[in-house]
């Protein structure tokens, strides 16, 4: 991942399993990628599901690039890898379980333009209303959306995300729009997954 660019991570759980049990773990599982992630990333957008989760991030300038081939992880990568075994630990100490609690180790898709990284966006916000959990963007509580419809404290970089759009409410217009559409929207960038 390289200084500067723009990303969607995603993740699911093993075999579709749910990954958040009740509402306290989708609060540690925030808390935690803070922690772990925070130094690296800038969040843009997320939205946790309750058998996968995804985040808009762009990788902040002090991380170095590296473009040698080697076996070691780079920072950004064990910064991930650490946090995912953090979570994992603690749901299978806290629900009896044991083994993988993800499918993969994460999946990531790079950002290339505007177009991608608006539409990106709204597909996270949405992912909620598209799977029947909630009427629209507003009604789900473990997204960002509702981060830029306020002023109270985020760890979202909302002054970045609403310039990039112009204001708060070309914001919400373009969400308005890409709902009215965005099967269309959807298979044109491929972001479906």
């Amino acid at each position: 991942m390289q200084p500067g660019e723009f990303y969607h991570i995603y993740n699911r759980g093993n075999n579709h399993e749910t990954i958040f049990k009740e509402e306290k773990n989708y609060y540690y599982f925030l808390k935690k990628f803070h922690q772990y992630l925070s130094p690296f990333v800038s969040v843009h957008a997320y939205c946790l599901m309750p058998n996968h989760f995804h985040f808009i991030l762009q990788i902040k300038d002090s991380i170095k690039s590296t473009n040698t081939k080697k076996a070691a992880l780079t920072p950004i990568e064990k910064a991930f890898r650490d946090f995912f075994i953090c979570y994992a630990k603690a749901i299978n100490k806290g629900y009896g379980r044991t083994g993988s609690l993800f499918q993969y180790k994460f999946k990531r898709k790079y950002i290339e333009g505007d177009i991608q990284y608006a539409n990106n966006i709204a597909y996270v916000h949405f992912n909620p209303p598209k799977a029947g959990l909630s009427n629209n963007c507003k009604d789900w509580k473990f997204s960002s959306y509702n981060a830029f419809l306020n002023d109270q404290p985020t760890k979202v970089d909302r002054k970045f995300v609403l310039n990039w759009f112009g204001n708060r409410a070309l914001f919400m217009q373009f969400h308005e729009e890409y709902w009215q559409n965005w099967e269309e929207r959807e298979q044109a960038l491929n972001l479906s997954w």
